[in-house]
């Protein structure tokens, strides 16, 4: 269009007066918003329910009542299609978003018959994600310890780990061809992806669009360096991750001192995660990932969690 010079100053205008009211534009998650708080979404809050009702309807009405938009999707056969459809429609219906498929095994275990069953799990965790709606399946890229399938090892943090977490990832993916659910590698300390700049790399090495990223910024902190900056922690995983994240944990770490570093996991506001930080950060995605508690020992300990996050969240004007 060509630009008449009135237009040019009502322009002008009008973005500096934007600039006024809302603050320079911000870059998150390679896209541009101006002001410095960027357009929000509410936050989709979820965790687990401790309900022992089996029923679609009444369990999505569980998750409701606890101010939950998020939950674990339940271990359904893939065979039962009419349990699953039955479930995406009732959390569909109260707008519950099935957030992630669990399927915790090691995909490098050294034995090749357990390695084949684990993948088979996992293959199978995606395709009940992509039927029931789900946002994604998740687990470990796996480990190399003879002891525990979770555990660290040497070769965990090597070329030959990553290659085989590449190479295991497009299995998965390319076995299911799911359209809209992902499959994502949980963050850990002691395996890849173990940080940011390993995530990056690990999405373009994967090369699929099946494949996402699941934020837990809390298995990232692995000095003190990332303990007490843990808030340029979470700005670099929004501004390098931000477009490719599909689900989040929520958990909090404090510092127990002793003769070496001893992080440990406690209930969110008990440690010291920004959540500021994380919150704004999710509000600021338009995919709008959900942020899953985890890790708790009960009920009790899951309400103080959620009851914390919401305050947070209410002090920043955030809804869920």
């Amino acid at each position: 269009m060509k630009q008449t010079r009135r237009r040019f100053i009502g322009n002008t205008i009008t973005a500096a007066a934007a600039w006024t009211v809302l603050g320079p534009a911000v870059r998150v998650g390679g896209q541009t918003f101006v002001g410095s708080q960027g357009p929000q979404v509410p936050v989709r809050l979820g965790g687990p329910h401790f309900s022992n009702t089996q029923d679609p309807e009444e369990l999505a009405k569980v998750h409701r009542q606890l101010g939950y938009r998020a939950a674990y999707c339940p271990s359904i056969p893939l065979k039962d299609s009419e349990r699953i459809r039955a479930f995406e429609r009732a959390f569909a219906k109260h707008g519950v978003v099935m957030a992630e498929v669990g399927r915790w095994v090691n995909l490098l275990d050294a034995d090749p018959e357990k390695r084949r069953k684990n993948l088979e799990t996992v293959i199978d965790g995606l395709a009940l994600a992509e039927a029931i709606g789900a946002l994604c399946c998740v687990d470990i890229a796996g480990s190399y310890s003879p002891t525990s399938w979770f555990g660290p090892h040497p070769d965990n943090l090597t070329e030959k780990h990553f290659d085989a977490a590449v190479e295991n990832a497009r299995k998965i993916i390319d076995a299911v061809k799911p359209s809209r659910a992902k499959f994502c590698y949980e963050m850990m300390g002691w395996c890849y992806p173990d940080s940011v700049e390993s995530s990056v790399k690990l999405v373009r090495a994967v090369d699929r669009k099946g494949f996402g990223v699941h934020l837990d910024p809390c298995n990232l902190v692995q000095s003190p360096e990332r303990f007490y900056r843990n808030k340029d922690l979470l700005n670099n995983c929004f501004e390098k991750l931000g477009r490719w994240i599909v689900s989040c944990h929520a958990k909090d770490l404090s510092w127990e001192v002793e003769m070496n570093v001893h992080f440990k996991e406690v209930i969110p506001g008990r440690g010291a995660l920004d959540y500021r930080t994380f919150l704004q950060g999710l509000a600021k995605l338009p995919q709008n990932p959900p942020l899953m508690l985890e890790h708790l020992a009960n009920a009790e300990e899951y309400a103080e969690g959620r009851k914390y996050i919401m305050g947070v969240g209410k002090e920043l004007g955030l809804e869920f």
